[in-house]
């Protein structure tokens, strides 16, 4: 079935780029991974940790703030919308960067793969795949500890968690293309650099109200400020026809993301 449907997309590629296997990769994902769930329950314990310290007891004293609409709201609920679409980042990114080099720097993965009928755009397939589906339950597990802290407040946040894995996608997208270009383990301090300031910028903790309007026009650019607007939009049920444009913001990232990746891949180990 697999084959079939990547039928036309294999007489487009070049000959070795794509053979329509990249679901083997997530396979080999799974079996390596499949005593790792520690790994996974670590991924849902840090957002929770920082709702529970924050939302609640940090919460408490703040009361109310602006929500997606200007209405104010609990804080646990501005936060919760946050720390879910941050969830999604953080397990895409740690799998697409830190595993990904280590099976392209040091394991050679890659080069054993790549001596297979599998190509380039299948490595990149498989690895982006397994990377959304960590960061998916990684969501998964953070929805149901919002649902059972009764912080979701409207049914379109059914929409979240395919949301989710959609920025998911981008992330890890984004996040394999940037690891081809690493030389050593230093070179992701430059990874923690943008990932840090944008848990703590992107409208995660308070409003983008409280900016000045020149750092507010930055922070509406980046990425994990887009995917706080559409959690926070779907779970407490403010959507709007700008939900849209995040979405293709996406979307672009994710597609120029896999192109990067392939690109190089195709140059580090076939050429």
């Amino acid at each position: 079935m697999a084959e079939r449907s990547a039928g036309p997309l294999l007489r487009i590629l070049p000959a070795g780029l794509y053979a329509g296997r990249g679901r083997m990769m997530v396979e080999r994902a799974l079996l390596v991974n499949r005593r790792s769930w520690l790994n996974l329950v670590s991924g849902v314990l840090e957002p929770l940790f920082f709702l529970l310290s924050l939302g609640v007891g940090f919460g408490s004293m703040v009361g109310q703030v602006a929500g997606p609409d200007g209405q104010p709201m609990d804080y646990a609920m501005f936060l919760a919308p946050a720390l879910l679409a941050s969830s999604a980042m953080n397990g895409a990114i740690n799998d697409a960067t830190y595993n990904v080099f280590f099976k392209l720097k040091y394991a050679k993965l890659y080069d054993a793969v790549l001596a297979t009928s599998l190509g380039p755009l299948d490595v990149a397939v498989g690895e982006i795949t397994w990377a959304v589906i960590r960061g998916g339950l990684y969501s998964a597990g953070f929805l149901l500890v919002m649902l059972g802290m009764d912080l979701i407040s409207s049914p379109w946040a059914l929409l979240a968690l395919p949301v989710a894995l959609f920025v998911a996608f981008a992330f890890a997208a984004a996040g394999m293309a940037c690891t081809t270009f690493m030389r050593s383990w230093q070179d992701f301090d430059l990874v923690q650099l943008a990932i840090l300031p944008m848990f703590l910028f992107c409208s995660t903790f308070y409003p983008l109200s409280v900016y000045p309007r020149p750092l507010q026009w930055i922070v509406d650019w980046l990425p994990l400020y887009r995917a706080v607007e559409l959690m926070r939009g779907l779970t407490t049920g403010h959507v709007g026809i700008g939900m849209l444009g995040h979405l293709g913001y996406f979307l672009v990232i994710a597609a120029v993301g896999m192109w990067v990746t392939t690109r190089r891949l195709d140059k580090l180990l076939l050429r």
